[in-house]
């Protein structure tokens, strides 16, 4: 995390933050001295059963999670499926293998596998050009533009700084505008050589597989292709789908005790193909029975095994073991690979994976958001199955989330607030983004409050007690926005700069967050 970016609005990066932070620990990395590989039966997972409902309840309790929905698969059959807790914290409604939650970016697989069927079919190369399908698609390299494929984009190794733009749907922006951004985003990184974690790539994605699929939709062609062989019926990508569903969670945002929020379209059913699946143990169940299956399912080829493997294979190092494949996470350890990927949003935690080697799958759902439980469940399920040394994953999960808690007070310790300005009127006036519009920053009621025009997202603006110029932005719960504050937090999604030139004339307004690369410049005449 960057000093300057205060990543508090970000509740929905928890998931992804926490993939990258578990790497970073060693978490999903092995010690060097394993006993040998033992084969995975029926009577051995049976066995594993106590201990693991045991890690359910430790969890629950550790990581603050009202309830959990699990999932296994062994064999091409659905082998345990149980729910704990309940849907709502404080209500009685438990959660059943049949409660639809938010799965959050496992979703990112079924984009990766819609896209080799696509390949199947001759209507995509993995190698095209994606500005050959979808000129918009505009990076601020043009290079990198032109060299950007189809495989990269769910890839993970774009060199872009990590979640650049996501919020900007918590802000009211579209679609279109989010792709449009990408053309601001700088290249912080070396394209192909470095893993950073992205979703509008993926939202590109969808528009180019709906396009060479003629389809309204990305989601009608996954739907098509994936999700009515599957049988995945109870499985849909949107607002609306999830709340008239009669059994579904309700998402909690993760505090010492969890805070149930509201359902709205802007996260993340905006980023689509990103992460915009709600589904349920018995769907998701199909959905590994087709990878262990190796693209195989019910007697028919759905996939092939040649371009399944492209989804599967390593593309971008993590760590020393870990690799980023396309829509999936990769673990070599000497006791047989993990493929997997975790999902978050602003309630929920998911965790989708399997041995493909050793006929076992694994989903794990939850109703708060970070996937810290559904990760260390997963883990400690595939240590013990492969017989790989046994950690205590709850435990380093629940240490981890506090040091995260812990690193985000700091941040938002160090911007210290003070009054606002006498001045501060100079800086009230009309700022204009190519991307975004026009920001109108105004005093109303004693304080400096920035408008954004297209979306009508109002910020008021906290100054900084030792810089005149900084302030710290934090979206205000105006018409239509309050869904959005209960679900991110009363918390900024950027501190701002007001740029000056030599003279002490204000030419910009900038915002510091590296996920929220943009400058507004001052319209002549204020």
């Amino acid at each position: 995390m960057q000093g300057n970016s205060s990543k508090g609005f970000d509740r929905k990066k928890n998931t992804t933050k926490y993939l990258g932070s578990l790497v970073a620990a060693g978490f999903f990395t092995l010690a060097s001295v394993l006993p040998s590989k033992a084969e995975i039966t029926g009577e051995k997972l049976q066995a594993l059963l106590p201990g693991l409902e045991q890690q359910v309840a430790a969890g629950m309790k550790e990581l603050s999670v009202p309830g959990v929905a699990i999932g296994i698969v062994f064999d091409d059959k659905l082998v345990y499926s149980k729910g704990f807790g309940v849907r709502t914290i404080d209500k009685a409604d438990r959660v059943t293998s049949d409660t639809i939650f938010q799965v959050g970016s496992t979703t990112k697989a079924f984009l990766a596998t819609a896209l080799a069927q696509a390949v199947d079919a001759g209507r995509l190369k993995w190698t095209d050009p994606v500005v050959d399908h979808m000129p918009a698609f505009q990076l601020a390299d043009p290079w990198v533009t032109r060299d950007f494929r189809i495989l990269d984009l769910a890839a993970q190794r774009a060199g872009l700084t990590p979640y650049v733009n996501d919020d900007l749907t918590f802000l009211g922006f579209d679609k279109p505008t989010l792709i449009r951004s990408m053309r601001v985003a700088p290249q912080t990184g070396i394209f192909r050589s470095q893993f950073g974690y992205l979703n509008i790539p993926h939202m590109v994605g969808g528009e180019v597989l709906a396009k060479v699929d003629r389809s309204a939709s990305w989601y009608d062609s996954v739907k098509k292709t994936l999700l009515d062989p599957l049988g995945m019926s109870s499985t849909t990508a949107s607002l609306e789908a999830i709340t008239q569903s009669a059994d579904h969670a309700t998402g909690h945002r993760f505090g010492e005790r969890p805070v149930a929020i509201p359902f709205h379209a802007a996260m993340p059913y905006t980023h689509g193909p990103a992460g915009a699946f709600n589904s349920n143990v018995k769907d998701m169940a199909q959905w590994l029975r087709l990878q262990l299956g190796r693209g195989h399912f019910g007697g028919k080829v759905l996939v092939s095994e040649e371009n399944l493997d492209v989804t599967w294979t390593p593309r971008v190092a993590m760590s020393e073991r870990v690799s980023y494949a396309v829509g999936w996470v990769v673990n070599a350890t000497p006791n047989g690979r993990v493929i997997w990927h975790n999902g978050g949003t602003a309630g929920f935690g998911a965790h989708a994976g399997f041995l493909p080697d050793g006929r076992t799958g694994i989903v794990i759902l939850t109703n708060v958001g970070n996937a810290a439980m559904a990760d260390a469940l997963a883990q400690w399920f595939y240590d013990r199955a492969l017989g790989n040394p046994e950690v205590d994953n709850i435990a380093l999960a629940a240490a981890a989330l506090r040091a995260n808690q812990e690193l985000q007070r700091k941040q938002a310790a160090a911007f210290i607030a003070g009054p606002l300005s006498a001045s501060a009127s100079a800086l009230a006036g009309s700022y204009v983004s190519p991307v975004l519009g026009t920001a109108t920053v105004a005093i109303v009621e004693g304080k400096l409050r920035m408008t954004l025009e297209q979306t009508d997202a109002v910020a008021v603006l906290e100054p900084n007690r030792d810089d005149p110029n900084l302030f710290s932005a934090r979206l205000i719960a105006t018409a239509g926005y309050e869904p959005v504050v209960a679900m991110a937090g009363d918390v900024p999604f950027s501190q701002i700069r007001f740029e000056r030139d030599s003279l002490g004339d204000i030419t910009q307004l900038r915002w510091l967050a590296p996920e929220l690369p943009h400058a507004f410049t001052r319209q002549h005449g204020h």
